[in-house]
């Protein structure tokens, strides 16, 4: 297929016909034709699906979860059916009938989230356009997502509803999906609110700004735009909520718990530990309240002067942390992330043998200030402790441009290599045995 841009998308996307399509990144747009088959398809989705069930077999806790919706109703008692019949036997063709019978009706939906944790695939594929987003607009602070809805379902189960974050919404097909938009203003005097709707809204689809979604178009959706999709036939689409969370929930959640936590006074010798005195009964509260008041400017001034520093800290650790998980969120149970650990053998890490990054991470280096640096790879938190001679930048920026390595023999390399198969990032392929039998 024919893209409308450059794929990826390149700087003159981002800087000018992205902005110029979307009114500043303020209104939906649909770029027809920018993602290739050869980035994402419909099996991907379903090959992520495949392996949810797989997991659910062994009994291994994932944060990838799906779930069955008949009409706007969420089944939930058909998801261990879902999750426990035999599989279907061949693609798409194959999976239709097998939901439908499964769910005993002609109309369904599934919906999977954090689909990139169990679809190297789309991570891979859609990461790249990930990649273009970060590079050409930004990065959100709270890393993307993918959220597959698959079926043949007459409106999303969700109803008409508000998006609350940017997003684009990737249509894999292989049918076509009607898609309506409403901005909050006009949704809320066409109905008097921001619920959603559900059941019959015909009416409200006639206000709408109507898009046509057909393989590999991205809808942009701007946030607070409330929308809905309809189909008569089978497709798949992929959501990639952009998560740009408020700094004040950053400040709230992360840096200033800390921030006060050292302040809180560091054994019984310390000034701010000092016990309260026995209050007196006949004054009441109110001189509690005064020291109380006075204990408490005293720790915010102090603090205020600490936030800059911790902000600092956290800031760098986050944009270090994301950019090494290739944009996406960092989430526990990452299936694909623990696989590919797991595949990494260390004795194999020899002169020789070769190493690449598993695409769309990155490997991202926090300096300490002293001898050694924190190596950080597929959002590993807090890095690995390596020597600053282990990995140079040279072998960082070729293994960050998707070079291959074929490692030397340095004994510095060879153990930040063995350490840094621990995070599942990296692909190693063994020396040839040729090699080893030529060398023995």
């Amino acid at each position: 297929m024919d893209t409308a841009s450059p794929w990826p998308p390149d700087q003159a996307f981002w800087a000018g016909t992205f902005p110029d399509h979307t009114t500043g990144r303020n209104t939906p747009f649909l770029f027809k034709g920018i993602i290739p088959a050869t980035a994402a398809g419909p099996d991907d989705v379903l090959a992520g699906f495949e392996a949810i069930r797989g997991a659910h077999a062994a009994g291994t806790g994932i944060k990838a979860h799906a779930r069955v919706y008949v009409g706007e109703e969420r089944r939930d008692d058909l998801l261990p059916q879902a999750l426990t019949a035999p599989s279907w036997d061949g693609g798409v063709d194959a999976f239709v009938p097998w939901m439908q019978d499964l769910a005993a009706a002609e109309r369904f939906s599934l919906v999977i989230n954090n689909l990139e944790t169990v679809s190297p695939a789309l991570a891979a594929g859609l990461g790249t356009f990930l990649k273009s987003v970060i590079d050409g607009w930004g990065l959100p602070l709270g890393g993307a997502e993918q959220v597959a809805f698959a079926g043949n379902y007459s409106g999303t189960a969700f109803g008409i509803h508000e998006g609350y974050e940017d997003a684009f919404l990737v249509h894999l097909g292989p049918n076509a999906k009607n898609f309506y938009c409403w901005p909050a203003e006009q949704y809320e005097k066409l109905t008097g609110g921001k619920q959603p709707t559900y059941g019959d809204y015909r009416a409200l689809l006639e206000e709408a700004e109507h898009f046509l979604l057909e393989p590999g178009d991205a809808l942009f959706l701007p946030r607070r735009v409330f929308h809905v999709g309809t189909q008569d036939t089978f497709s798949v689409s992929v959501a990639m909520p952009l998560y740009t969370y408020p700094y004040a929930q950053i400040l709230q959640s992360r840096i200033i718990p800390d921030v006060l936590a050292e302040l809180a006074g560091d054994g019984p010798d310390d000034p701010l530990n000092e016990p309260s005195a026995m209050a007196d009964v006949a004054a009441g509260p109110g001189s509690v309240t005064d020291r109380l008041v006075g204990v408490g400017r005293e720790l915010l001034h102090i603090a205020a002067d600490r936030v800059r520093g911790a902000a600092r800290e956290h800031a760098e650790q986050r944009w270090a942390t994301l950019l090494s998980n290739g944009g996406w969120e960092l989430v526990e149970g990452d299936l694909a992330r623990q696989e590919a650990a797991d595949a990494f053998d260390p004795q194999q890490v020899a002169p020789g043998a070769e190493i690449t990054l598993i695409a769309p991470y990155q490997v991202t280096i926090l300096n300490t200030g002293d001898d050694t640096q924190h190596v950080l790879l597929r959002g590993h938190q807090t890095g690995i402790a390596l020597d600053v001679a282990a990995l140079d930048q040279d072998t960082v920026t070729a293994l960050n441009d998707g070079a291959a390595i074929t490692l030397p023999d340095s004994p510095e390399l060879l153990a930040a290599v063995r350490a840094l198969g621990a995070t599942g990032g990296l692909h190693l392929t063994p020396r040839p045995a040729d090699t080893e039998d030529t060398e023995k």
